[in-house]
């Protein structure tokens, strides 16, 4: 029964990382499809990877028809320069003007992005030119850059094309100029200036083939934007409220467990019972204390509480330093050690699997906090991994669910590496902490 129902509880977590290596038409199939396939045809003499809806493919095979109709990908490119670039055809007649997307770049400033604020047309390479220098996608700063330091870049990809500092040039040439280029059906949403047909080819020359797309996640990453920059927040956020909740739960654990001073108890039970008190009781007034003292907007709500000790820690590490013999403590007091130093020199070396659990407790709670960050945080450049996931889920007209399981996964990835490797150090910790004393 155990084993059914782990596996049960598993299904999700399968699910979700199936789902991250399959194409977007795949995801949301029935009945499901586990294996993600890719289907392939011969077109001028190259491989195409194509479209093909499995329920028609079904119907055409059982009717003993011989074709099927399948949608195809493709680009119009033009050659500039001995690079195809892609471009948006207006209307296909001869000598019709189409756009292409460019953007400049500066040579001089490690080959950054720049948009031009002046006309360039007939100037010398000597001569300077005023520019904005992007270090970012929407920051950067005036400069004034040589002609000859500026070199135009043609963008491949529709992400490139939504840059600001993107624009779109009109060419004239005629269609026998421009090459009709096949892509990958997956490519299309990430390829710029994509255009698809419908066409009835062979069974025969159709094939299928088990295809695992491994490049989800690097889409994924690219599609979040920010992703390094929310990881690095989380990162920031874990080692701050892990070094401040193991510190301060300790200290505080150690006055309840090891001195004797009165009304101790009654003031243990009363913290104790601060555990009763939900989250959203306090996150009203939490706020209003927080706006006052005017941390609303960086991530200080989300670290500075770790520093004053939580009532679930300071209970589970008293549990544990009261069965840590007191004479231990009376033989350093004889030798003259004051209380920091037992508390730090003798009761914390014993206490490892203690506080490995609290830091991994606090760890999977700053990692996985979603509700925090969405309270405090007003900046997307801010953001925690948590709350990057939804921001990435709603800027999307339809949930590119593909995409969102492989950013998932690599967001929930860590934690069950981290899980499978304190395993040991964790149960340990738990049963001697939490059922002792």
């Amino acid at each position: 029964m155990l084993t059914i129902g782990a596996l049960v509880f598993l299904m999700p977590l399968a699910w979700m990382f199936v789902t991250a290596v399959k194409p977007a038409e795949q995801t949301m199939t029935m009945p499901p499809q586990w294996i993600p396939v890719s289907w392939d045809v011969a077109e001028s003499g190259q491989t195409v990877f194509v479209h093909v809806d499995q329920q028609s493919y079904d119907a055409a095979v059982s009717a003993g028809d011989d074709s099927v109709e399948v949608n195809f990908a493709y680009q119009w490119v033009v050659d500039r320069g001995g690079d195809a670039v892609p471009v948006l055809v207006s209307d296909k007649v001869l000598n019709s003007t189409h756009k292409i997307n460019a953007h400049w770049r500066s040579i001089a400033h490690d080959d950054r992005p720049v948009r031009i604020l002046e006309p360039i047309e007939g100037i010398a390479d000597e001569d300077l030119v005023r520019v904005y220098i992007y270090e970012s996608e929407v920051m950067g700063f005036p400069h004034k850059v040589m002609r000859k330091d500026l070199v135009l870049h043609y963008d491949q990809t529709q992400r490139a094309t939504q840059r600001s500092y993107s624009f779109a040039r009109e060419i004239e040439v005629g269609m026998e100029t421009l090459e009709k280029r096949y892509i990958a059906w997956d490519d299309r949403k990430r390829l710029a200036h994509t255009e698809t047909e419908a066409r009835f080819v062979s069974l025969e020359s159709l094939r299928s083939s088990a295809d695992v797309r491994w490049g989800n996640f690097g889409q994924a990453v690219e599609e979040m934007g920010q992703f390094p920059r929310y990881l690095s927040n989380t990162l920031i956020l874990c080692v701050l409220t892990v070094g401040g909740t193991v510190f301060s739960s300790a200290v505080v654990a150690y006055g309840f467990s090891r001195i004797d001073w009165p009304g101790r108890d009654k003031i243990f039970v009363i913290v104790l019972a601060t555990m009763m008190i939900p989250f959203p009781v306090t996150m009203v007034p939490l706020y209003g204390l927080f706006r006052e003292l005017g941390w609303i907007g960086t991530l200080k709500p989300l670290w500075v509480p770790a520093f004053f000790a939580s009532a679930f820690n300071v209970f589970l590490l008293r549990q544990f330093f009261r069965t840590i013999p007191k004479e231990l403590s009376e033989a350093a007091r004889i030798d003259g050690c004051n209380e920091w130093r037992i508390f730090w020199q003798i009761i914390l070396p014993l206490a490892k699997p203690a506080l490995t659990v609290v830091a991994l407790f606090q760890f999977l709670a700053t990692w996985n906090d979603y509700l925090g960050p969405l309270i405090y945080l007003t900046d997307q450049s801010d953001f925690t991994l948590a709350l990057g996931l939804q921001f990435f889920q709603s800027q999307h007209g339809g949930t590119q669910w593909h995409l969102l399981m492989a950013a998932s996964c690599l967001i929930v990835m860590p934690v069950l590496i981290l899980f499978f490797m304190a395993q040991r150090t964790f149960v340990e910790g738990v049963s001697m902490s939490g059922l002792k004393g």
